[in-house]
């Protein structure tokens, strides 16, 4: 995303979050050095507060086993006056499992960098209730991978905000509770921290961020190795790599390194990659600048004048953009973005219907509380962060925010994955426009736009009901808009978003009506693939 978004009142700026010097407690042994408060007794790093420079601390349970990593309880609120039951027999609770994987790090032989992830196991497959072939079942149910972007956005947004199965109050006491919105209905879901410095992910060594997608994807395919190595009752589960907005680079890249590494042979385990779904994905940065500005002139936050000076400046981006200066067209890009923004009195970039943002006060407080870390077998020093195109992640990915990556999505629907992209129709920064403009381009040079183009746009609705979206599919494409949505998808229509997944995921139709050939709702395949 192109935009620094300004701190929420709780949150404090970056100044206030560097803390004094800090020497590990007592206890508290390097696994690298074997000594406490020597070379772990170190300053804190300002922006990541990490220990050790080149050892990391040691997990609160040894070396990860998947043992080690099952999530009994959580606090059910900052002050921890209450706990939630994850692992019961209430038929709601499946088995979760926290903690970080630990990759090597091949620039600094010696070091390590730690990727935090939490699992929810599907619904479908509770532990405490009989069913027979148990392990094939879970085997067979999809296992979900789910990135928020930022850059430098912490998945747990996702699981607390969007389509996890805890939600949290935006209070004092940051009350969680459990949500019946949640995608592990029907599928396993993993929520990743990645890259490196997001939320409760970090590296030994600090500064240690990834520079491109490539970088990135490498990374991300080892540490799916070992979180295979820790669960491999998961391993021959179909997967699907899912996200939103700066995933819309994350994504794709992920997902054409697994594709490599399944071609290439013997090297680690294969995995069974089935598609790729990306909400109101951030692709191609020089058309949704373009968007914005016709999006804010066209909802009336711009004038003609305004409009025609952004234009000017949004000239000037594009010139430096194609030049290939990549820190520059971000830069451009940035500031483009906070005039648009400004002209409108500031309106939400997320949501043109709203003047604020969602608020992460409660959940920074709640995911930096040490009873919430221990229970997520997070060490007590592991700060969680999370950013919005600011910070030490975004800086290191400023030449890649720019980048185009269409291409990779041309690549994927070329090898036949399944490709679902939807959108949200009130969102400025990655809407609905920039979707069918990059789908519509990609078609063309596959020789497939006509056929893309008379493809039936059904409206997704059924008899009595305002319509839930807008679905086009072509063979292994599927595209989906969502009206009465900004930019999270999941969160301004959860039921929606859930049923538009699992339609996708398991072929199931939506039923709706082609207002081409007809004026009112019908029944049948509704756009099934199978049609």
């Amino acid at each position: 995303m192109p935009r620094r978004r300004p701190p929420h009142p709780n949150e404090g700026n970056r100044a206030e979050r560097i803390v004094p010097p800090y020497v590990d407690p007592a206890g508290v042994v390097c696994i690298r050095c074997g000594r406490p408060g020597t070379r772990s007794g170190r300053a804190l790093h300002p922006w990541t507060r990490q220990p050790c420079r080149n050892a990391r601390l040691s997990p609160p349970n040894g070396e990860p086993t998947m043992a080690s990593d099952l999530v009994t309880s959580i606090p059910a609120n900052i002050p921890h006056t209450l706990s939630i039951d994850l692992n019961t027999k209430d038929t709601r609770k499946v088995r979760s499992y926290a903690g970080h994987v630990h990759v090597d790090n091949t620039e600094h032989p010696g070091t390590e960098n730690h990727l935090f992830y939490w699992f929810f196991e599907s619904q479908t497959c509770n532990p405490h209730v009989a069913v027979p072939d148990q392990q094939d079942l879970i085997s067979r149910t999809p296992l979900l991978i789910w990135l928020n972007g930022g850059p430098g956005a912490s998945s747990l947004l996702g699981l607390f905000l969007e389509n996890g199965p805890l939600s949290i109050a935006d209070d004092a006491a940051g009350t969680i509770s459990v949500t019946p919105r949640s995608w592990n209905q029907e599928a396993h879901v993993v929520y990743w921290d990645q890259p490196l410095g997001t939320g409760y992910s970090y590296s030994d060594v600090e500064d240690e961020y990834v520079r491109d997608e490539e970088a990135l994807g490498r990374m991300f395919w080892q540490a799916l190795q070992e979180f295979f190595r820790l669960h491999p009752e998961y391993a021959r589960c179909p997967l699907y790599v899912c996200g939103e907005s700066y995933a819309g680079k994350y994504v794709p890249a992920i997902a054409l390194e697994i594709d490599r590494r399944n071609s290439a042979g013997p090297e680690g385990r294969h995995l069974d990659l089935r598609g790729i779904a990306v909400g109101n994905g951030w692709i191609t940065p020089e058309l949704s600048l373009r968007v914005m500005i016709d999006y804010a002139y066209a909802t009336g936050y711009l004038g003609i004048s305004g409009r025609d000076s952004l234009l000017d400046s949004y000239a000037a981006f594009q010139t430096v953009l194609r030049a290939g200066d990549m820190k520059e067209a971000t830069r451009l890009g940035n500031d483009l973005v906070n005039t648009v923004l400004a002209y409108g009195g500031n309106f939400d970039l997320y949501d043109v219907r709203r003047w604020d943002d969602i608020s992460m006060g409660a959940l920074r407080a709640y995911l930096n509380s040490p009873d919430v870390k221990k229970a997520l077998h997070v060490h007590a020093d592991v700060t969680w962060e999370c950013g919005d195109n600011e910070g030490p992640v975004a800086e290191a990915l400023v030449e890649d925010n720019m980048a185009d990556a269409s291409g990779k999505y041309g690549e994927l629907i070329d090898k036949g994955y399944q490709t679902l992209l939807y959108t949200g129709n009130f969102d400025l920064a990655c809407g609905y426009r920039c979707t069918e403009e990059i789908l519509d381009g990609l078609m063309e040079q596959r020789g497939e736009q006509a056929e893309w183009r008379n493809a039936p746009r059904l409206v997704w609705t059924q008899a009595q009901q305002n319509p839930k979206g807008f679905v086009r599919r072509l063979r292994n494409l599927t595209q989906v808009a969502v009206p009465d949505s900004g930019h999270e998808v999941p969160a301004y229509q959860p039921e929606i978003c859930r049923e538009m997944l699992y339609n996708w995921l398991f072929d199931r139709p939506f039923a709706g009506y082609d207002p081409q050939q007809q004026a009112k709702p019908r029944n049948g395949n509704g756009g099934s693939r199978k049609a």
